[in-house]
Formats: structure tokens, sequence, C-alpha cells
């Protein structure tokens, strides 16, 4: 199946937009930091702590022996 096209105006917009939101990223995740709190991101299925610190603290499993 082919792409569809799209005009380089909106090639280039999108990729401002991109832009600004990863600018936006990195300076929150240097705020936490500068807080004292840890980023949280979701990788495979498990929870990944990234502390102020540099230490990396990952959760597995979770979620999965939850009762509904």
């Amino acid at each position: 199946m082919k792409k569809p096209e799209i005009s380089r105006e909106t090639y280039e917009q999108t990729m401002e937009t991109v832009r600004i939101g990863n600018r936006a990223v990195r300076r929150a995740q240097e705020e936490n930091h500068r807080l004292g709190l840890p980023n949280i991101y979701w990788r495979n299925g498990r929870i990944v702590y990234e502390m102020p610190n540099g230490e990396i603290i990952v959760k597995e499993n979770v979620g999965q022996n939850r009762e509904r």
C-alpha cells in the first residue's frame, strides 16, 4: 500500500510541532531532576523510573496480578 503524499508545508509544520514537543519534554525532565523527582516511562510493558542521580529502577509485571 502506497503512503499518502503530504505537502511540503504540512511536513514542515509537523516537524516544527515535533521539535516544540521534544523541547518541552526535555525541559520537563530537567525540571523534575532539579526538583529531585524521577522521570517515569513505560517501556516494553514495564515501568521505568529514571532517578535524579541517574539510577534506573524497573518495575516488572506491573498490573498482571490485579483482580478484576
